[in-house]
């Protein structure tokens, strides 16, 4: 991934969840116990989830596999992982968080139940490769979830674009003080293929027998779920 990007998330890490919880009006939470439940997650489960910034959808997934369930977060932005170990103490949950990039996952083949990642895949330099990634580190039969955003159709069509292009970007930069950063992120929401393109990429990655995709918020966002040949 390029440094820029990294560059960019480890500068916003410190306010990341506050900014995020104020621009989302919360709702990502419920996209993530959405994501989570799409996913087929039970107890007992291995989960991988990449692109974990400050653990939130890893701790979804732990208080669905419980005890005897493991959860590994990963995130190639080390500034962004660090609060992540202790907010899941915090929960009172038991969740390994390492630092690795998800175009080149340094574990092996059919390692997990599960793989993830929520609103990382488009920052990544070749969303194919690291859906086979994902793929690969997932026994046969297991599942790829992946949560991003979208480009919402109709009556939300407009008042997102206006919200997403010019408020999102105020409100972000004057509560992170990095404007360029949420200039970027909802720039790359409105580039990244949503919806049937999405499932294209996943059909080019040769990796699922299955795929489907569940509309959020009117297309705000979407679950992407693959399960691996």
């Amino acid at each position: 991934m390029s440094e820029k990007v990294r560059s960019m998330f480890a500068d916003i890490a410190d306010d990341y969840d506050r900014v995020n919880s104020v621009l989302s009006f919360g709702v990502h939470h419920a996209w993530r116990k959405k994501a989570v439940l799409e996913s087929g997650a039970h107890e007992g489960d291995h989960v991988l989830d990449c692109a974990t910034g400050t653990g939130d959808l890893a701790i979804e997934f732990k208080k669905v596999v419980g005890e005897s369930g493991y959860v590994l977060g990963t995130d190639f932005c080390a500034p962004m992982i660090e609060p992540a170990p202790e907010k899941a103490e915090s929960a009172g949950l038991k969740i390994d968080f390492e630092v690795a990039d998800a175009m080149n996952l340094p574990y092996e083949d059919d390692k997990f139940d599960i793989s993830s990642i929520a609103f990382g895949i488009r920052n990544v330099d070749d969303p194919v490769v690291a859906l086979k990634e994902l793929a690969r580190v997932v026994k046969p039969g297991g599942r790829v979830t992946v949560l991003e955003f979208g480009q919402p159709k109709g009556l939300m069509k407009y008042p997102y674009e206006l919200y997403s292009q010019h408020i999102m970007p105020a409100i972000g930069g004057w509560l992170s003080g990095n404007r360029e950063a949420y200039t970027y992120l909802p720039r790359t929401s409105a580039e990244f293929p949503a919806g049937d393109n999405f499932l294209a990429l996943m059909d080019e990655s040769g990796s699922f027998k299955e795929k489907r995709a569940v509309k959020l918020t009117g297309g705000i966002a979407y679950v992407y779920v693959g399960v691996v040949q």
